[in-house]
């Protein structure tokens, strides 16, 4: 099966081919040469989710899933949220995201946090969605070289490295959105097996 996921991130590309079975041949936006930027204009992740999944099935007519994540700051009511990529402008610096938001949290004493994925996958004629959660906290400075996004200053409940410090097959089996893509496995083996 030839599956599409919209995105032009290569980071998050290679995180979830990772998580897709053999017999799935992933491919990127790039792979099928897409290079627009597909505008998210959704007020929830499930929107944007499902917006840039619809524009490939119907723009390429090929099956396709696509994900939205948040990073959710209890102190600040939910925020950056629907708005995490581009918290800190259109540009979309994660340093200057991660930046913004120590700045924001240095008072504050409740760090609490979780990341929210939301995967929306257009196939037979359908649109599915799996939801992944991480709970943890913010860190009060970046922490390690891995991963991307917030990942140098989140740290997942229950660890006590970021999930910039921990290897990728570790964050891989906790992280929200391997826990969102999990279901999607689940399900799409559903399909091959009946």
């Amino acid at each position: 099966m030839k599956l599409v996921f919209a995105t032009h991130n290569q980071n998050k590309f290679q995180e979830v081919k990772n998580l897709v079975p053999t017999s799935v041949e992933l491919v990127s936006l790039r792979d099928i040469g897409c290079y627009n930027e597909i505008p998210e204009t959704g007020k929830t992740l499930e929107e944007n989710a499902q917006i840039k999944a619809d524009f490939v099935t119907s723009t390429y007519g090929l099956p396709s899933f696509s994900d939205d994540t948040g990073l959710l700051v209890n102190a600040l009511n939910g925020a950056p949220g629907v708005y995490s990529a581009r918290y800190a402008g259109a540009d979309k610096n994660a340093n200057a995201n991660m930046d913004k938001l120590l700045e924001e949290l240095h008072a504050i004493g409740d760090r609490s946090a979780r990341f929210e994925t939301v995967i929306a996958l257009n196939l037979n004629s359908g649109c599915h969605f799996f939801k992944g959660v991480v709970h943890g906290s913010i860190t009060k400075e970046k922490k390690g070289k891995k991963g991307f996004g917030y990942d140098p200053i989140f740290q997942p409940k229950g660890y006590d490295k970021t999930f910039a410090e921990l290897p990728m097959e570790q964050k891989n089996g906790i992280s929200h959105r391997a826990k969102a893509m999990k279901q999607l496995v689940d399900f799409l083996a559903t399909l091959t097996n009946s």
